[in-house]
């Protein structure tokens, strides 16, 4: 399984209050874009709402095909904060995902564009409803599920990426929202090529 040195789950990272206060502000302060989207003459629904919030001069080619780079909010800031004093790491950037209810979903992918670097540490928050975070092997049958519940930091190590694939896929029993932060450290892209 992807768990141990790939993948850790800290449970209760916030206490439910807290998590309570901080998916409601997340939710009205975050200025949700309208989530369709236009690349390359093609046009396509993404099945979430996201924001993107980066330091100055950082840029995300996976993001900025789709949005705006936002500067960071107080909310945002302050979890930021939290954080990277409990990992012990720098985070530059967040994706922010909103998913409405259990149609919307994120598909099969690993977070490995060349902007994060070759080893990309990611920490993933979630709040609202638990829903399912699933992850395959890239060259075996491997795979696994856990649930997700509100105030669970997800930590992905840099193996994970180079060797999983993941998903939070649909669920029609999810009636509530679950918004998620992706913490990232991305690669001033004047970097990302050198040796």
């Amino acid at each position: 399984m992807a768990h141990g040195s790939e993948l850790e789950i800290i449970e209760d990272f916030y206490d439910a209050a807290e998590c309570e206060r901080i998916y409601r502000r997340l939710l009205h302060e975050q200025d949700w874009p309208d989530n369709r989207y236009t690349v390359a003459g093609r046009q396509f629904t993404l099945p979430r709402l996201q924001t993107w919030h980066a330091d100055p001069g950082i840029r995300y080619s996976y993001s900025n095909n789709l949005l705006q780079t936002r500067s960071w909010t107080p909310l945002l800031s302050e979890i930021r904060t939290q954080i990277e004093s409990a990992l012990n790491f720098s985070f530059n950037s967040v994706l922010v995902n909103l998913y409405r209810d259990g149609n919307d979903y994120v598909g099969w992918h690993s977070d490995n564009e060349p902007e994060l670097g070759e080893q990309p540490f990611i920490a993933s928050l979630t709040f609202g409803a638990e829903r399912h975070f699933e992850f395959r092997h890239k060259q075996s049958s491997e795979n696994g599920r856990v649930l997700l519940r509100s105030g669970t930091l997800l930590v992905m190590q840099p193996n994970f990426q180079h060797h999983w694939l993941h998903s939070v896929p649909i669920d029609q029993n999810v009636m509530e929202g679950r918004i998620n932060l992706t913490f990232r450290k991305v690669i001033p892209a004047s970097n990302c090529f050198s040796n």
